[in-house]
This record gives structure tokens, C-alpha cells and sequence, in this order.
């Protein structure tokens, strides 16, 4: 071949190779393009229309980014908007709409899988509905995928297998609602496993075990059961979240590289193994709202890196020593609603800045925060031994008829069950809501999470920094406090809106005092108000104390600086008429639940309480995200005399409160009837309604009284359940009142009868 033949080859094969290049290019403009259509035109995905440079070189966004390599995309990030509007369920912020019904998954994932060489996809919130096709293993080169925050159902394809590079798969926030994979051993390379806020079913298979180079695994609010498989294998496993499933086993066999183990709200039982006590590494561990027994090991207590513990709700046992260590990095620890007796010992007792300790609801010999008798414990463990042993000979004598007769009756219940719960998941949206990152835990629990549990945000409490405002601040904030900027005027002094150099919008309280305060004391009680953190609770961001006109030792007034809810209060909501805007029953019990938690953590949640919290509809605000927060309350710790405390200048433990519990039960009793019957005028309504009561227990008396929204969304029983505990509230006599927990019990219980009311009604409805 000549030189100049060479020349023309070289030279022809360089213009294919340019051309080719520029055909990729195209191509996979016109692939990204098209999934924008699939999309339905996302306003994320604004900035490609007419977009007529090199997509690959497009600036990345919040809610967007492509990333290329060797001229191919190689990354596609899009973060969706369908939290733009939420209602609630069970306490969650919903999305309401998904993409339409013309959409495709199936036709979505086959322009997807054109983009051969995409390394990195994540699709959230974007309103991705369907069953995931198996085709979607075509995206060989895989090694992130994240499509959480969508509405997927049926089973995970077991297709994913093949995705062989996949070191995280993240599919929290569906409905896939098959039984747990039993072929994620197939991913060698798995690192990261999130498949939070599902439906999944049946137990951890013992593979899981066999991923080696697993560090997280993030399974919680599922239907997930049975036992959890030894995982002592899984060296590099760092976080295991498997709250609010149905696990009913032993606590398994964990490994020392641990940092978070949540395992809340399950079914398990039996004893804490000594095991726990010997996790170095853990930071983070909670087991509450299991039916765990015996005592637990005192080393947990003096982990070198424990810093949040959680045993309460369990059937605990015996005492602690009194010369219980407890490790420095400490700071939450909650050990209420157990069984234990004795004394509290000396590091749980101090009460400190650092370290928050609740221990309600024991045998424990303290004066304070709600023991029981020593006996109720014994008794408790006495009934449970003979129970067991009662059923134990009864079983030995039924005969197998009857064990086969009770087989087949708790078939039928359970299908039964399993029936309903299939409606809701069939008929429910899912459960997304995007909270802060809280302080102090380990990032791996909170990466890419939506939820953030009760828990986790009450384990930051003791690391809470309150921030002193100037008084020259909150003038230039709120205009001089200019009248313009008043939310409202009552008891507890003016509320102005204001906004703070930085643009955060804020509403301060300005707070008369009926007497002058000690500014050391005054901090004090400050202090013990701002321990008060709850996801349902109006957050308390600082304060300003107002010395002008007084000594340097005393003030008589205070700003309490809050978190701005921009939303309204809950009493405007129910006097809303418009049939778009009106709260259904089911966005009120959400409501009244996020309250009575609140509410019950102000009594329960930690050790010193807050009894008298100015109850009302108006002191109940709703954030952008549908998200009830009470205001106004603890108050009492600052207005309160506490002697006392002046006269000795001790700290939290010389001040407890033991009355006006019942004034709580009582006032949140008018914040139910009012969401029964609409907004009640003051005097004559009020007054009304009490001597109305008694009709609620007829049909035709709920027809004449209950607002008729309430009535034409609310299924029969789940009104029932409320008119009565309502009925309890609001009792006379203050002994006939319920406990807080029974409030929050009972309003759970109606939401729960509400929600298969209305998947069944939903069933019928798509079967006609």
C-alpha cells in the first residue's frame, strides 16, 4: 500500500470516527430528550428545552446534574417536586398525585436502558408509578441506583441481580410489597442496601449474610418478620435500621464494626446479650417498644462511644447498680416504661447539661416523674410466669382438634388482615417527608433519608445550643416591633413575625413577667424550656432578656424567639369551607395524633415535665408540609414561682411539677370536640356543646352537631372511638379522665379503622 493510499485510509477512518462521535452524541441527546417527555415535562427539566449546546457541559442544579464520560452520559441525577403539595396518613407527609395514567414504566425503562453507559441513576420523586421491569438489568454498567420516593408496586425484579458493579441500590419510599429478595448475594459489590418505607414481606433470608462488603443496611417501616439471621460476618457493617417491622425473634448476632443499630417497634423478645455490651463502635441504639426481658447490660451504659440508648417500652427488669458507669459521650438515655425497680443510680440521677435521662412509668424508688409501686412490678413478672406456665398445660391438654380448629380460625383473621392491609397499600400513597439532618448521629443513619424518626431527634436534645439574641437584633427584626407585624396578642404576651439578617423568618414572643426574676434563675428556667425538642412541637430557636429599666440583677419581660410556621393555625383550617381546602377526618385525626404526641412527651419525655401547656386549636400551627406543631407551650417553666429555686439557686432537680395534669387532658378534650363540630365560640358554644354531649351517642344527634364534612369522610367506628375518648376528656369529675397515653392510643386506633374504612370503600369502588 502506498503512502498516499495510507494517507486517504487514516484520513477517511478520522472523519468516521468524528462522525460516529457526533451521532452518539445526538443519539443520546435525543434518549435524554425523550425520557423528559416520559416524564411529562418535569419543571426541573426546563433548562433542556431549546437547549443547543453539548448536554454534557449543561451547569448542574439542586434537582438536576448529567455527567459524562468518553462522550456518553455516564450520571443522571433528577430530583422530582411531587412533595409540592402532601396531605397526611398515619403522622407521614403524603404526596398526592403521581405522573398520569398514560405514563409507561415499562416503555420508561427501555429508553432508560439505551443509556448503556450510565454508571450513577437516581429518579426520586418523580412520581414513577408501575411495576420495575426486568429489563431494567439492560443498564449493565450500573453501580448507583436510586429511585426512591416513587410509587412502585409488586415484587423487586429479581433481574437487579445481574447489575453485578452495583455497589448501592436505594428503593426507599415505594410500595413494592413482594416478599424480601433472596438473591442480594448475587451483588458481590453491594455496599449500601435501602429499601426503606415499603411493604416487604416474609424474613431476611441467610444470604444477606454472605454480602461482605455491606456498611449499611436500612430496612425499617416494613412487614419484614421472623428472625433476623447472624450478621457477625458482615465486618464492615456499620448501620442496621430495622424499626417498625414484625421481627418476633431473639436479638441476633451483630458484628463489632457497628455505629447504629435501630431496631424499634418490633416483636422482639428475650434478653440483651452480653454481646451489646462488647459493640465498641456503637454510637446509637435503640430497642424500645419491643418485649425485651431481664436486666441489661450495665456495660451498654459505659460504651466508650455511646452516645444515644433507648430501652423504653420493653418488659425490663431487676435494678441497676448504683455505681452504674456511664461513658462521656452519653447523652440521651431512656429506660421509661419498664419494670425496673430500686434505686436510679448516681450517673442517670445527675441531671446535667450534657446528658437528658427519662425513666417514667418503673418501680423505681424516686419521688418523682410517675413510679409505680414496687409491687406492680413483682406482680407483673409474677402474672407473666404463671401465664406462661397456665398455657403451656393447657396446650398439653387440648387434644389436636382443637389445635387444629384454632390453626384455621387465626388463618381466617389473619387473611383477613393481611386483606386489608393489601387494600391500603393498594390505595394509600407513600410515606415521604423530608426533615433537618439533627445534630450528633452518625451521618450513615441520615444519608438519603427521608423519615427521621421521634427517636433520633429526641437523642440530639442534649447537644442543643440555644442562641442569645441582642435586644437590638429582634427590634431590627420585627421594625421596632411595629404593630404591622403582630400574629397575635393574648395571656402570654404579643407575637410578632420578624426577620433576621439572614432571612430566616422567625416569630417572637414577647413575655411579660408578673414578677421580677433573678437573670441567673431566669436562665435556668429558659434552659429547661429549650430541652423541650419534638418533631411535633414548635421549635424554640433562643431568647432575648429584656433588662431596660431594671437592675442588672432582674428583668420583667423575656422574648422567646421561634421557628416561623407559616401555614396557619389548626382552628383556620377547620373553619375552612372550600371543599378543596377542608380538613377530611382523616387529615384531622393526623393532626390531633402529631398533637397528643407532643403532648405526651411534654408529660413523659424527659426528666422534668411540663404539665400545663395552654391547650387549644388556635396554639396549633401547620407547617408547609402539613405538619401540626404545637406552640405556646412550657410556658409554666418561666411564669411559674418556684420559690425554691430563688431561695437555694439549685438547678432542674430541686423544680418538678405533679399537678395540673388533668388541666392538659381536659383542655385537649375541647381541641377534639372542636375538630367534631367546627371552630366553638367562646361562652355559649362552649357551654352548649358540654350540655349537648350525651346526644353524640345517637345517629341522629352526630348528625345535627358533627361538622358534615366530618360525617360524609369518616367511617362510623372511627367517629365512635373519638366521641368517646372526647367524652372522657372533658369529664367533670378529673378522675374519670383518661391519661395521655390513652388519648394517643385511642386517636391511633381511629386513624388505623379509618384507613381500612377507606381502602375498602376505594376496593368496592374500582370493582364496580
Amino acid at each position: 500500500m502506498g503512502f498516499s493510499s495510507l494517507f486517504l485510509l487514516v484520513s477517511f477512518s478520522w472523519v468516521f470516527f468524528i462522525s460516529t462521535t457526533h451521532q452518539l452524541q445526538i443519539y443520546e441527546t435525543q434518549l435524554l430528550l425523550q425520557l423528559r417527555k416520559h416524564l411529562e415535562y418535569p419543571t426541573q427539566l426546563q433548562s433542556w428545552e431549546n437547549y443547543n449546546a453539548d448536554m454534557c457541559d449543561m451547569p448542574s442544579t439542586l434537582h438536576m446534574s448529567i455527567k459524562c464520560l468518553n462522550n456518553s452520559v455516564s450520571e443522571l441525577k433528577i430530583m422530582g417536586d411531587k412533595l409540592a403539595k402532601v396531605s397526611q396518613y398515619h403522622g407521614f407527609a403524603v404526596p398526592n398525585h403521581t405522573l398520569s395514567s398514560s405514563f409507561s414504566i415499562d416503555s420508561f425503562v427501555t429508553t432508560l436502558a439505551r443509556l448503556s453507559n450510565l454508571r450513577f441513576l437516581s429518579l426520586v420523586s418523580l412520581g414513577i408509578w408501575g411495576e420495575l421491569p426486568d429489563k431494567i438489568h439492560r443498564l449493565y454498567s450500573l453501580e448507583v441506583l436510586d429511585m426512591s420516593s416513587n410509587f412502585m408496586f409488586g415484587a423487586i425484579p429479581p433481574a437487579i441481580s445481574r447489575l453485578v458493579n452495583l455497589h448501592t441500590l436505594t428503593l426507599d419510599g415505594n410500595f413494592f410489597n413482594g416478599s424480601f429478595p433472596d438473591w442480594l448475594d448475587s451483588l458481590s459489590n453491594l455496599s449500601a442496601l435501602s429499601i426503606k418505607n415499603n411493604n416487604l414481606k416474609g424474613p431476611v433470608p441467610n444470604s444477606i449474610s454472605r454480602i461482605k462488603k455491606l456498611t449499611g443496611i436500612a430496612l425499617s417501616h416494613n412487614q419484614i418478620s421472623g428472625k433476623l439471621p447472624d450478621l457477625s460476618s458482615l465486618t464492615n457493617l456499620r448501620l442496621l435500621d430495622m424499626r417498625e417491622n414484625r421481627l418476633d425473634s431473639q436479638l441476633p448476632l451483630l458484628p463489632g464494626s457497628l455505629t447504629t443499630v435501630l431496631l424499634s417497634k418490633n416483636r422482639l423478645s428475650g434478653n440483651i446479650q452480653e454481646q451489646f455490651g462488647k459493640l465498641n463502635q456503637l454510637q446509637h441504639l435503640d430497642l424500645s417498644f419491643n418485649s425485651l426481658s431481664g436486666t441489661p447490660p450495665t456495660t451498654l451504659f459505659s460504651l466508650s462511644n455511646i452516645s444515644y440508648l433507648n430501652l423504653a417500652s420493653n418488659l425490663l427488669t431487676g435494678s441497676l447498680p448504683d455505681r452504674l458507669s456511664c461513658g462521656e459521650e452519653l447523652g440521651y438515655v431512656d429506660i421509661s416504661s419498664n419494670r425496673f425497680t430500686g434505686s436510679l443510680p448516681s450517673c442517670l440521677a445527675s441531671t446535667s447539661e450534657k446528658r437528658i435521662v427519662t425513666f417514667a412509668g418503673n418501680c423505681l424508688s424516686i419521688n418523682n416523674q410517675h413510679q409505680n409501686p414496687e409491687s406492680y412490678c413483682a406482680s407483673s413478672i409474677v402474672k407473666e410466669q404463671s401465664s406462661k406456665k397456665e398455657i403451656g398445660v393447657y396446650v398439653g391438654v387440648v387434644g389436636g382438634t382443637v389445635i387444629v380448629v384454632i390453626l384455621v380460625l387465626s388463618f381466617l383473621v389473619l387473611s383477613r388482615r393481611y386483606t386489608l392491609r393489601e387494600a391500603i397499600v393498594q390505595h394509600t400513597l407513600p410515606k415521604i417527608m423530608q426533615c433537618d439532618t439533627p445534630s450528633g448521629i452518625s451521618s450513615e443513619v441520615l444519608a438519603n433519608a427521608r423519615i427521621i424518626s421521634q427517636a433520633a431527634k429526641l437523642g440530639t436534645q442534649g447537644t442543643q445550643v440555644q442562641r442569645v439574641f441582642s435586644l437590638e437584633e429582634l427590634k431590627e427584626a420585627t421594625d421596632n416591633f411595629s404593630q404591622l407585624l403582630i400574629l397575635g396578642e393574648g395571656y402570654t404576651g404579643k407575637l410578632y413575625k420578624g426577620r433576621l439578617e439572614n432571612g430566616t423568618y422567625i416569630a417572637i414572643r414577647s413575655l411579660p413577667l408578673f414578677r421580677n426574676y433573678l437573670i441567673r434563675n431566669l436562665e435556668i428556667r429558659l434552659n429547661l424550656l429549650s430541652k423541650l425538642r419534638h418533631p411535633h412541637l414548635v421549635e424554640l430557636m433562643g431568647y432575648s432578656i429584656d433588662r431596660e429599666g431594671h437592675d442588672i440583677l432582674t428583668a420583667s419581660r423575656v422574648f422567646l424567639v421561634y421557628e416561623y410556621v407559616p401555614n396557619g393555625n389548626f382552628r383556620s383550617h377547620l373553619s375552612e369551607t372550600s371543599p378543596d381546602k377542608a380538613l377530611k377526618w382523616s387529615d384531622r385525626l393526623a393532626i390531633l395524633i402529631g398533637v397528643a404526641k407532643a403532648v405526651h412527651f411534654l408529660h413523659t419525655g424527659v426528666n422534668f415535665a411540663s404539665f400545663y401547656n395552654r391547650l387549644k386549636t388556635n396554639n396549633i400551627l401547620i407547617d408547609e408540609h402539613f405538619v401540626a406543631k404545637l406552640s405556646d407551650y412550657g410556658v409554666s417553666i418561666i411564669t411559674e414561682d418556684i420559690d425554691k429555686l430563688e431561695a437555694k439557686g439549685d438547678g432542674p432537680k430541686s423544680w418538678h411539677k405533679t399537678t395540673k395534669l388533668d388541666d392538659d387532658v381536659y383542655s385537649f378534650g375541647f381541641i377534639l370536640l372542636e375538630s367534631l363540630v367546627g371552630p366553638i365560640v367562646s361562652g355559649k358554644g362552649e357551654s352548649y356543646l358540654l350540655n349537648e354531649m350525651a346526644s353524640f351517642g345517637s345517629q341522629d344527634g352526630r348528625k345535627r352537631l358533627v361538622d358534615p364534612l366530618v360525617l360524609t369522610t369518616c367511617s362510623e367506628e372511627s367517629l365512635k372511638i373519638v366521641v368517646s375518648i372526647t367524652n372522657k376528656c372533658i369529664s367533670l369529675d378529673s378522675s374519670r379522665r383518661p391519661s395521655f397515653e390513652d388519648v394517643l392510643w385511642n386517636l391511633q386506633y381511629a386513624a388505623q379503622v379509618q384507613a381500612i374504612a377507606d381502602a375498602d370503600q376505594k376496593s368496592s369502588a374500582s370493582s364496580q
